[in-house]
């Protein structure tokens, strides 16, 4: 894009949670609103293995399934920090598995992660953003727009986050907003894993209006625009960051059967 049409945000004296923030788009998003000038704060299963470049960013190991252990981090940020003004809740995701051979525990926790504790965590910190007149910003997927197989119930969790968004929009508005992006392919570091190699990364690319997979900072810049003053007005949104869509096949392109 070129330089002269880029917006700058500021974010100073902001405090920011963002779930699922060590790597990938998690950390893109807590490294685009630090700069922005944000106080973030930010958590993940296992210890940090790279560190940011930034002190203003924080990270917690924390089980984002876990009730107890969220409540209590979002406790901490605020003895630290005295409130909170954004939540983004962007842990998630899945493995490719045969839904006939899915067990049923692989799917709750598959919807446990990727709906039940974004929703939980929007739940306790609604208090903390409503004194600040906060907003809460939901990562999700193109997978809740179209068939998923082999990722069924993440695709199921992902529609429901989006409805979960629309209706606490409405709940809690006019003193919190909230909102969802619906992520389509990111460049991350389990690209090759999920899309394979880098001429199956290209073939599918070529489906995509932008042809191109997204980048990390596409999907953090849409974060900042819906947690800004510009998008006072926005809530229960779903900003679709999918480069245009991907190609429907044509019957002749279908594979035979």
């Amino acid at each position: 894009m070129n330089n002269k049409f880029s917006v700058s945000y500021d974010f100073s004296g902001a405090v920011v949670a963002v779930t699922g923030g060590s790597r990938g788009i998690g950390r893109e998003i807590c490294e685009q609103f630090a700069t922005s000038g944000a106080m973030v704060e930010t958590c993940g299963r296992r210890a940090l293995e790279v560190e940011f470049s930034t002190d203003n960013i924080r990270c917690s190991e924390v089980d984002v399934r876990d009730a107890e252990m969220t409540q209590i981090w979002l406790d901490d940020i605020a003895a630290r920090h005295g409130g909170l003004d954004i939540l983004i809740n962007n842990a998630g995701g899945s493995p490719a598995v045969n839904s006939a051979d899915a067990s049923s525990n692989f799917t709750r926790r598959i919807i446990e992660l990727n709906l039940v504790a974004p929703l939980v965590l929007s739940q306790q910190a609604y208090p903390l953003l409503r004194e600040r007149g906060g907003s809460i910003v939901n990562i999700g997927s193109i997978s809740a727009l179209r068939p998923t197989p082999r990722t069924v119930a993440y695709g199921a969790a992902k529609t429901g986050l989006i409805n979960a968004a629309e209706s606490l929009a409405q709940e809690w508005g006019p003193q919190v907003r909230v909102n969802s992006i619906i992520a389509g392919m990111v460049v991350t570091e389990l690209t090759a894993g999920h899309y394979g190699t880098a001429d199956d990364q290209q073939a599918i690319a070529d489906t995509i209006g932008m042809k191109r997979f997204a980048s990390p900072a596409d999907v953090a810049r849409a974060c900042l625009y819906l947690a800004s003053p510009d998008a006072a007005y926005v809530s229960g949104s779903a900003l679709e960051v999918h480069g245009g869509g991907e190609i429907a096949l044509s019957v002749t392109e279908l594979p035979e059967r």
